[in-house]
Formats: structure tokens, C-alpha cells, sequence
């Protein structure tokens, strides 16, 4: 009972959020979707039925996109309030696993996933198809007419209409029209002081009125004149001329059976109905000019049997097979004959190239169909597993980093999708031009984030720490030299006096150690010496070793001066390139594989700075501890 109270709470949880986000998101990409396509709509006086329509169809057809992003959103904001309000803490200190606690989102999510689906393979295409054809309508229709001023006008096909200035009733005045519509070389020029331009009731043409101008027309083709015949032309004064231009500025739908031809406008039994009777259509054309090509050889027509009156049968299949010696027959040719013949030759691999180009053509650009049908069938089974993906990302992203609100997670939700679009844009590419399988370049998105959500449901389910700023503060630190320092307490409770006899031997011994490891390392250590000990320092480990016990058996002084120069001591590891028992002759296979063994050893080289640095380092605190035990010490023992 407790566990269903606690799944209609995480229900009501996330279900508002998942609901606003997929709003918000679904808002943002039809803006996009607006942007792109607001010069094909904007000046052409549409109703606002048709605009509301046509935002209707694309948010259809946009759910797709929007819909991952919106449960990566929602999932991340969900169980990132429940960690920042320590809800999760609770009901995971309650014996509750991570998986329990999104075991019914899991199950409503594989519920919207099935919905994605039969929505992507039967709503997706009825709007595509529409949203298509209306834009494609939307993008025939002529623009409204509106003349600037003192600015050539080349809206209207055919003419180009220069207005010098409009007054408040929509005359014209000082009007300058080229009309090319019977070609450039046959262009009018009409130059009048006055005018108006008006629709007809059909809105099918223009009709401009002009007064008190002239008009120059040629009256011949200038195309059929030569450059030394003068051009006959036709000069007119006019003070009233009325022209009729053609100009449709009615709405009209295409029709929508083209786009329903298309890939975009078929689900999956008609995709893959489609991709068998191409491909058995393309095996056939294949085919067929394959064996055009075998019968235009030379080995077709040596080979085909002719019926020569008086050969028996058998005669003629010997013949048939006989050997032709091309060479030794062009050599017995005379020149002119040989000249003709390579001219003949070369004309007839001419026209067979461009003949068999042109068929290529054809042919590539029906293999790009076949592929794009493959690329949207795969779409349709890919947005689904996208979805599972996406809140197997968000859900463990939101516990581990335990942060609510729009912040954070819209951040991260946003760069998240972002690498999402553009690996599945890059698989899409490849799909779409051959370099890739369809399924290969359709699937590349789920396969590259699918390892991600699994690892970091993993590290959630564990409690990981993997997105702490500090974890990779450190280790930033450490890469670049900058350790962290010791810090050494008084103990309250001493179960062993120190001896600090011996305490002082060993650090006398360390000290002597560290000079003779130094006197031994101020070259750089060879190449293949370096391999030979498998990428370890056996010298530098002993004298860490060594330091690690002194400080561990001075840690229990009384002396708060000997407890504070401990802590001088640096905290030295990392300089070894590997601690995997590695024989000689695997290391000196690494030496020789290039260039990655030159890497290894230059790192290895570069740390070691920082290895000799810290040596030098436990020499001088060695002698600054030895003054201290010679100074507090002793005079303790002589009282």
C-alpha cells in the first residue's frame, strides 16, 4: 500500500513537469520551425485559417523532436528536486532501491514510447503530407502587391515597374515600366507621368492605367537581324493606356497526392512495399544494362553464330571460337583506314559513356529513394527507443547531481540533445549517401547514448559522486602537480610512546637515502632503461615507503612542533606508469610501438620533476626535523 502511495506521488510529480516541458519544448522548435520557413509566408495576405493551419500540421509533425527532449527534461527536474529536497535520501534510507523508485515512470514511459510509435507510423505521415503541400501552395502563391517607392518593383513576373512617388488616393506618379515578358531582346519600355494599378474581380490580372507617356517597342525579332540592319521600332504617345498583366492572387492547394507518393507520406507496410517493388525494379534495370552492355562487345559479336549457307554445324561453332588477333589486323591497315577506325572507336566509347552516365544518374538517384524509405522506417522505431534512452540519462543525471528548478537542468538537458541532434544528423548523412547501412547511420544516436544511460544509472543506483565538482578539482590538481597537503591532528588516545631514538635514525637514514638517490638520478633516465624496469622507479617507491612509515610512527608524538613539520612532508605517488606486473618483453614491445610508447615516456619524464622536486623537499624538512628532535628532545631526557 505504502509502495502504490509512493507511485501516485512520483506519478503526480513528474507528469506536470513532463507536460510543461513538452509544451515549452514543442514551443521553441515550431519558433524554429517559423523562422526558417517566415519569408515564404510573410507579404502574401493569407487568411489566418490557413496560417493557423499550417502551425497545426508542422506542431504534428514536430512532436518527434520535441518529445525526447521534454522527458530528458522532465525526468532530469523530477528526481533532481526529489535529491535537492532529500526525498530520494528518504525513501532510499526507507529500503528503497533507485530502480523501485522509477519502476511506474519506467512503466508509463514504455507506454508513451508504444504511443510514439503508432503516432510516428500513422499520424506523422497524414501531416507530413499536409504540412508539405500547404507549404509548397503556400510558397506559389504570388506575393500582395505593394510598390515601394523609388525602387525598381520585380514581383510581378515579366515586368519591372520603377514608381517615383505614391500619394494618399494610390496614384502613381512619374511611372517607368520595362516589359521583358516577351523576352530581353524584345523588351518595351513605357515612361508615363501618372498612374494606377488595380486587381481584377477574378484576381487573375493586373490592370495598370497610365496617363500622358510614351511607349518604345521593337517590332521585329532582333535575334533574326544582323548587326548591320537597322532595328525597325514603334514609338507611341499615349495620354491614356491600359495594360492587362497576368497575376494570380488566389490561394490554390496543390494537390496532395504527389507528397503522398513521397517517403514522407507512408507507414511501415507501404515503406516496406515500396523498398521491394524499387529494389525489384532497379535488380531488373541492373540487369538489362548489364546485358546491353555484354551484347555492344566485341565478344557478343565474335561469338554469335552466323548461318553461312554450305558450312555444316559443327564447322561453324569452331569457328565461332577462333582467337582474333587485333593487333596484327589494325598493323595490316593502311593509315587512313587506321585513323578512321580509332576515330570510329573513340566516338562510339564517347557516346557509351555519356549514354551510360545518364543511366547512372538515374540510377543513383533511385538508390538515395530506397535509402531514404530505409532511413524513415528506421525513424519510426528510433524516436521510441530515444525516448527509454533519454530518461534513463535524465532520471540518474537528476539524483546524482540534485538540483531542481530551470537551471541546471535545462542546461544540461539542452547540451545533452544538442550532441543527440548532431550524432543523429551525422548518421543520417551517411545513411542518406551510401556510406553508411541505413540502419547503421539511423541507429548511430542510440547506439553512442545508450552506453551513457546505462553508466549512469549504474553510478546513481551506487551513489556516486561522478558529477562532484571537487572529485575533479583534485584530480585537475594532481595532473597538474599541485597535491594535496597532510594534515596530522594531536591523538587524544596514545597506544605507543614514540622512540625517539630511533625515530631519529630512520630519519637520518631517510635523508642519507633521498642524497644518494639524487646523486644517482640527475640525468634523465634512457629510453629503453626506462622500459626495462617496466615504467617503475623500485628506488623512488622504497623512499616513499620509508616516509609513509616515519610519518605514521611520528603521527603519535606529544610534541605539537614535531606533529606540525610533519605535515611539511609532501604527500608523493603517481610517478610510476603502471603497476601491472609486466615481464621485460612486453615493456619492450611497448617501447617500440610508436608513437605511443614515446608518450608514456615523456609523461613519465615530465612527472618525475615533480618526483625529484619532492625529494629534495623531504631533505630539507628531514634536517628541519632532526634540529627539532635535537632541540625538544634531549633536553627532556636530561630532565
Amino acid at each position: 500500500m505504502k509502495l502504490k502511495r509512493l507511485y501516485i506521488f512520483l506519478l503526480k510529480t513528474f507528469l506536470p513537469l513532463f507536460i510543461m516541458t513538452f509544451g515549452i519544448c514543442l514551443f521553441i522548435i515550431l519558433m524554429q520551425f517559423l523562422w526558417k520557413y517566415i519569408d515564404e509566408m510573410v507579404g502574401k495576405g493569407l487568411e489566418v485559417s490557413v496560417l493557423a493551419e499550417m502551425f497545426s500540421y508542422a506542431a504534428l509533425s514536430l512532436v518527434p523532436m520535441a518529445l525526447p527532449l521534454a522527458i530528458l527534461l522532465a525526468s532530469l527536474m523530477t528526481f533532481g528536486n526529489m535529491g535537492e529536497q532529500f526525498e530520494l535520501l528518504a525513501m532510499k534510507a526507507a529500503g528503497i532501491s533507485l530502480f523501485r523508485i522509477m519502476k511506474p515512470l519506467i512503466i508509463f514511459l514504455c507506454i508513451i514510447s508504444v504511443g510514439a510509435f503508432y503516432f510516428q507510423n500513422n499520424v506523422i505521415p497524414l501531416s507530413q503530407v499536409k504540412m508539405w503541400t500547404l507549404l509548397h501552395s503556400i510558397k506559389q502563391k504570388s506575393p500582395e502587391l505593394e510598390i515601394p517607392e523609388s525602387t525598381f518593383y520585380s514581383e510581378i513576373m515579366g515586368y519591372n515597374i520603377y514608381v517615383k512617388k505614391k500619394d494618399k488616393t494610390g496614384l502613381l506618379k512619374e511611372l517607368m515600366i520595362y516589359d521583358y515578358s516577351e523576352g530581353f531582346n524584345n523588351a518595351q519600355v513605357i515612361v508615363a507621368d501618372s498612374g494606377r494599378l488595380k486587381m481584377s474581380t477574378n484576381k487573375l490580372y493586373l490592370i495598370l492605367s497610365m496617363y500622358n507617356g510614351e511607349s518604345f517597342e521593337n517590332l521585329k525579332n532582333q535575334e533574326k537581324i544582323s548587326s548591320k540592319e537597322a532595328v525597325p521600332y514603334r514609338k507611341e504617345t499615349f495620354k491614356t493606356k491600359d495594360i492587362l498583366i497576368k497575376f494570380d492572387a488566389n490561394f490554390n492547394r496543390a494537390n496532395e497526392s504527389i507528397m503522398q507518393d513521397r517517403y514522407v507520406g507512408k507507414n511501415l507496410a507501404a515503406l516496406r512495399s515500396s523498398i521491394d517493388s524499387m529494389t525489384t525494379r532497379m535488380d531488373s534495370v541492373k540487369l538489362l544494362n548489364a546485358t546491353q552492355i555484354y551484347n555492344m562487345s566485341y565478344k557478343k559479336t565474335l561469338t554469335t553464330q552466323v548461318e553461312v549457307p554450305g558450312i555444316p554445324e559443327s564447322t561453324r561453332k569452331k569457328s565461332s571460337d577462333h582467337t582474333f588477333n587485333f593487333d596484327s589486323i589494325y598493323r595490316k591497315q593502311p593509315p587512313n583506314t587506321r585513323l578512321s577506325l580509332l576515330s570510329n572507336v573513340k566516338h562510339t566509347f564517347e557516346n557509351i559513356q555519356t549514354d551510360y552516365y545518364a543511366k547512372s544518374t538515374i540510377l543513383a538517384a533511385e538508390e538515395k529513394e530506397i535509402r531514404r524509405h530505409h532511413t524513415e522506417m528506421h525513424t519510426k522505431f528510433t524516436l521510441s527507443f530515444a525516448c527509454l534512452i533519454f530518461f534513463f540519462i535524465g532520471a540518474p543525471l537528476g539524483a546524482i547531481i540534485r538540483k531542481g528548478g530551470l537551471g541546471m537542468p535545462v542546461v544540461i538537458s539542452v547540451l545533452l540533445f544538442i550532441f543527440y541532434y548532431i550524432i543523429n544528423n551525422i548518421g543520417f548523412k551517411m545513411a542518406s549517401n551510401g556510406m553508411w547501412l541505413p540502419w547503421q547511420g539511423m541507429w548511430l544516436s542510440s547506439a553512442v547514448l545508450l552506453p551513457l544511460g546505462i553508466f549512469l544509472t549504474y553510478k546513481a543506483a551506487n551513489d556516486s559522486v561522478i558529477l562532484n565538482a571537487d572529485t575533479y578539482i583534485e584530480g585537475l590538481k594532481k595532473l597538474l602537480g599541485k597535491r594535496m597537503t597532510r594534515k596530522i591532528e594531536k591523538k587524544e588516545i596514545i597506544l605507543y610512546n614514540v622512540d625517539y631514538a630511533a625515530l631519529t635514525f630512520r630519519i637520518e637514514t631517510l635523508k642519507q637515502n633521498c642524497d644518494l638517490y639524487l646523486a644517482k638520478n640527475k640525468c634523465i633516465i634512457p629510453y629503453f632503461s626506462f622500459w626495462k624496469q617496466g615504467g617503475k622507479d623500485p628506488q623512488a617507491r622504497q623512499l616513499l615507503a620509508e616516509l609513509e612509515q616515519i610519518v605514521e610512527e611520528a603521527s603519535n608524538s606529544e610534541q605539537n612542533l614535531i606533529l606540525n613539520k610533519l605535515m611539511d612532508y609532501p604527500i608523493a605517488n603517481g610517478y610510476q606508469f603502471t603497476n601491472l606486473p609486466l615481464n621485460n618483453k612486453v615493456c619492450l614491445l611497448v617501447a617500440w610501438i610508436f608513437p605511443v610508447g614515446i608518450i608514456a615516456y615523456l609523461f613519465i619524464i615530465y612527472r618525475r620533476k615533480w618526483l625529484l622536486q619532492d625529494i629534495r623537499t623531504m631533505q630539507r624538512i628531514s634536517d628541519e626535523l632532526l634540529g627539532i628532535l635535537h632541540k625538544t628532545v634531549e633536553p627532556q631526557k636530561k630532565i
